[in-house]
């Protein structure tokens, strides 16, 4: 929660470091304490006065203070934080933080902190684009840092793309998501992601486009929470987040043997009290009959067809034999279910319904595949059997995750 959190407010030098005025109103008045450290390039964009006016505290600034020093002033303000929010976080900042190095203030406080880190990112679009860039804010996640996807628009260097401080709103989000307390501490929390691919050759397959980013949030989310996850993935370029146990599977078949293993593995319960299966993964519903050794050969001038058979359905099976799986690993279970859909909203909720009710789930995070696929962002629909129904609108998947663990804590 951010109300009573002390948040070390790191600006970075971008144009968009006068955002950060309104960012500490904000914060304010949400109730938290403001704790500014302004880099020497963000002094070139906004004055120490203006944050400190807002902020109602000094703005810190020189790593070799005599007066702040006296007192190792640079790990007290690490200590004193709940989280670490460095908005703008230019390019150089997200490098310096993903690499260690400690040149001034700002990045020795983001060393010494063991306070959630939360980076909104603003920079030109190729700056963000670059692979460089890209590599270090792969590494930030990793660690379990929470990295926004910056907005699109207009970029103030004459560049229109990806590069805009995140919205207000967004960043507020993140820094709820990273004071979030530990109410999973205790519980087992096994997640799939990502697509499956269902061979026809040893060369072609057939899946979906699914890129893994909703489940791997779900599993960042519920870790950052206390949880005890294992991560069950499907291919994915994506780096699965530290501490998190990650089994890496190709088809559908290996994914349901995973997943039965693993959720009927006995509990410590010194360690585990419940247990929360998330089926975040769009798994293929069906799989070829036959797969060919070698490559299929074929005329442009011939048609051929490929027999389908189903895959397990994972959901199905885990909710019929929910019984025996709490008796096997000593837990009691929570199932929650993922639907992508298409077509109208009435559509979506009522087969999310139906997926309820016939896979004895607790809980079902419906979705239209066009806000999801491929894209950094969702929107969802909630489902209980309670008959409750919520929307999340669209935001970073990243928030959207914390919402949806954090509902399901509640089951």
């Amino acid at each position: 929660m951010i109300s009573g959190s002390t948040i070390v407010l790191m600006v970075g030098g971008s144009i968009a470091a006068y955002k950060s005025a309104e960012l500490i109103r904000l914060l304010k008045k949400k109730d938290a304490r403001v704790r500014v450290v302004l880099t020497e390039a963000g002094a070139k964009f906004i004055t120490p006065m203006t944050l400190q006016t807002l902020a109602g505290e000094r703005v810190r600034a020189e790593t070799f203070s005599l007066q702040e020093e006296a007192a190792v002033g640079h790990i007290e303000l690490a200590d004193s934080a709940d989280a670490v929010l460095v908005a703008p976080a230019t390019a150089d900042l997200i490098a310096k933080a993903a690499n260690g190095i400690a040149d001034d203030l700002c990045t020795t406080v983001l060393l010494a902190s063991t306070a959630p880190l939360v980076f909104a990112p603003a920079m030109n679009v190729n700056m963000w684009n670059n692979a460089a860039t890209q590599e270090n804010v792969s590494k930030l996640r990793a660690r379990g840092a929470l990295v926004l996807e910056p907005g699109d628009g207009f970029l103030a260097c004459g560049w229109t793309g990806s590069g805009r401080l995140p919205e207000y709103d967004a960043i507020l989000q993140a820094l709820g998501t990273a004071t979030s307390p530990q109410d999973y501490a205790g519980t087992r929390v096994l997640v799939t992601a990502g697509a499956t691919r269902e061979h026809l050759d040893p060369i072609r397959f057939v899946s979906n486009r699914s890129s893994g980013k909703m489940g791997y949030a779900i599993a960042q989310s519920a870790a950052s929470r206390g949880a005890d996850v294992t991560l069950i993935s499907g291919p994915s370029a994506l780096t699965p987040p530290a501490g998190v146990k990650t089994i890496n599977v190709t088809t559908a078949l290996e994914m349901h043997r995973a997943v039965m293993e693993q959720v009927g593995a006995p509990a410590d319960l010194k360690k585990h009290q419940k247990q929360y299966v998330f089926m975040v993964a769009a798994v293929s519903d069906h799989r070829p009959a036959e797969i060919s050794s070698s490559k299929l050969k074929h005329s442009k001038d011939e048609e051929y067809s490929i027999r389908m058979v189903p895959s397990p359905d994972i959901l199905r099976e885990l909710g019929s034999t929910r019984e025996s799986i709490e008796a096997q690993s000593g837990m009691p279970l929570r199932l929650i279910g993922f639907a992508a859909e298409t077509g109208e909203q009435d559509e979506l909720i009522a087969w999310a319904q139906e997926k309820l009710t016939k896979k004895n789930s607790d809980l079902i995070v419906g979705n239209f595949a066009h806000d999801s696929f491929e894209k950094n962002t969702n929107r969802v629909w909630l489902l209980d059997r309670t008959g409750r129904q919520e929307e999340i609108s669209t935001a970073d998947k990243l928030l959207v995750a914390a919402k949806i663990v954090a509902r399901a804590r509640k089951l």
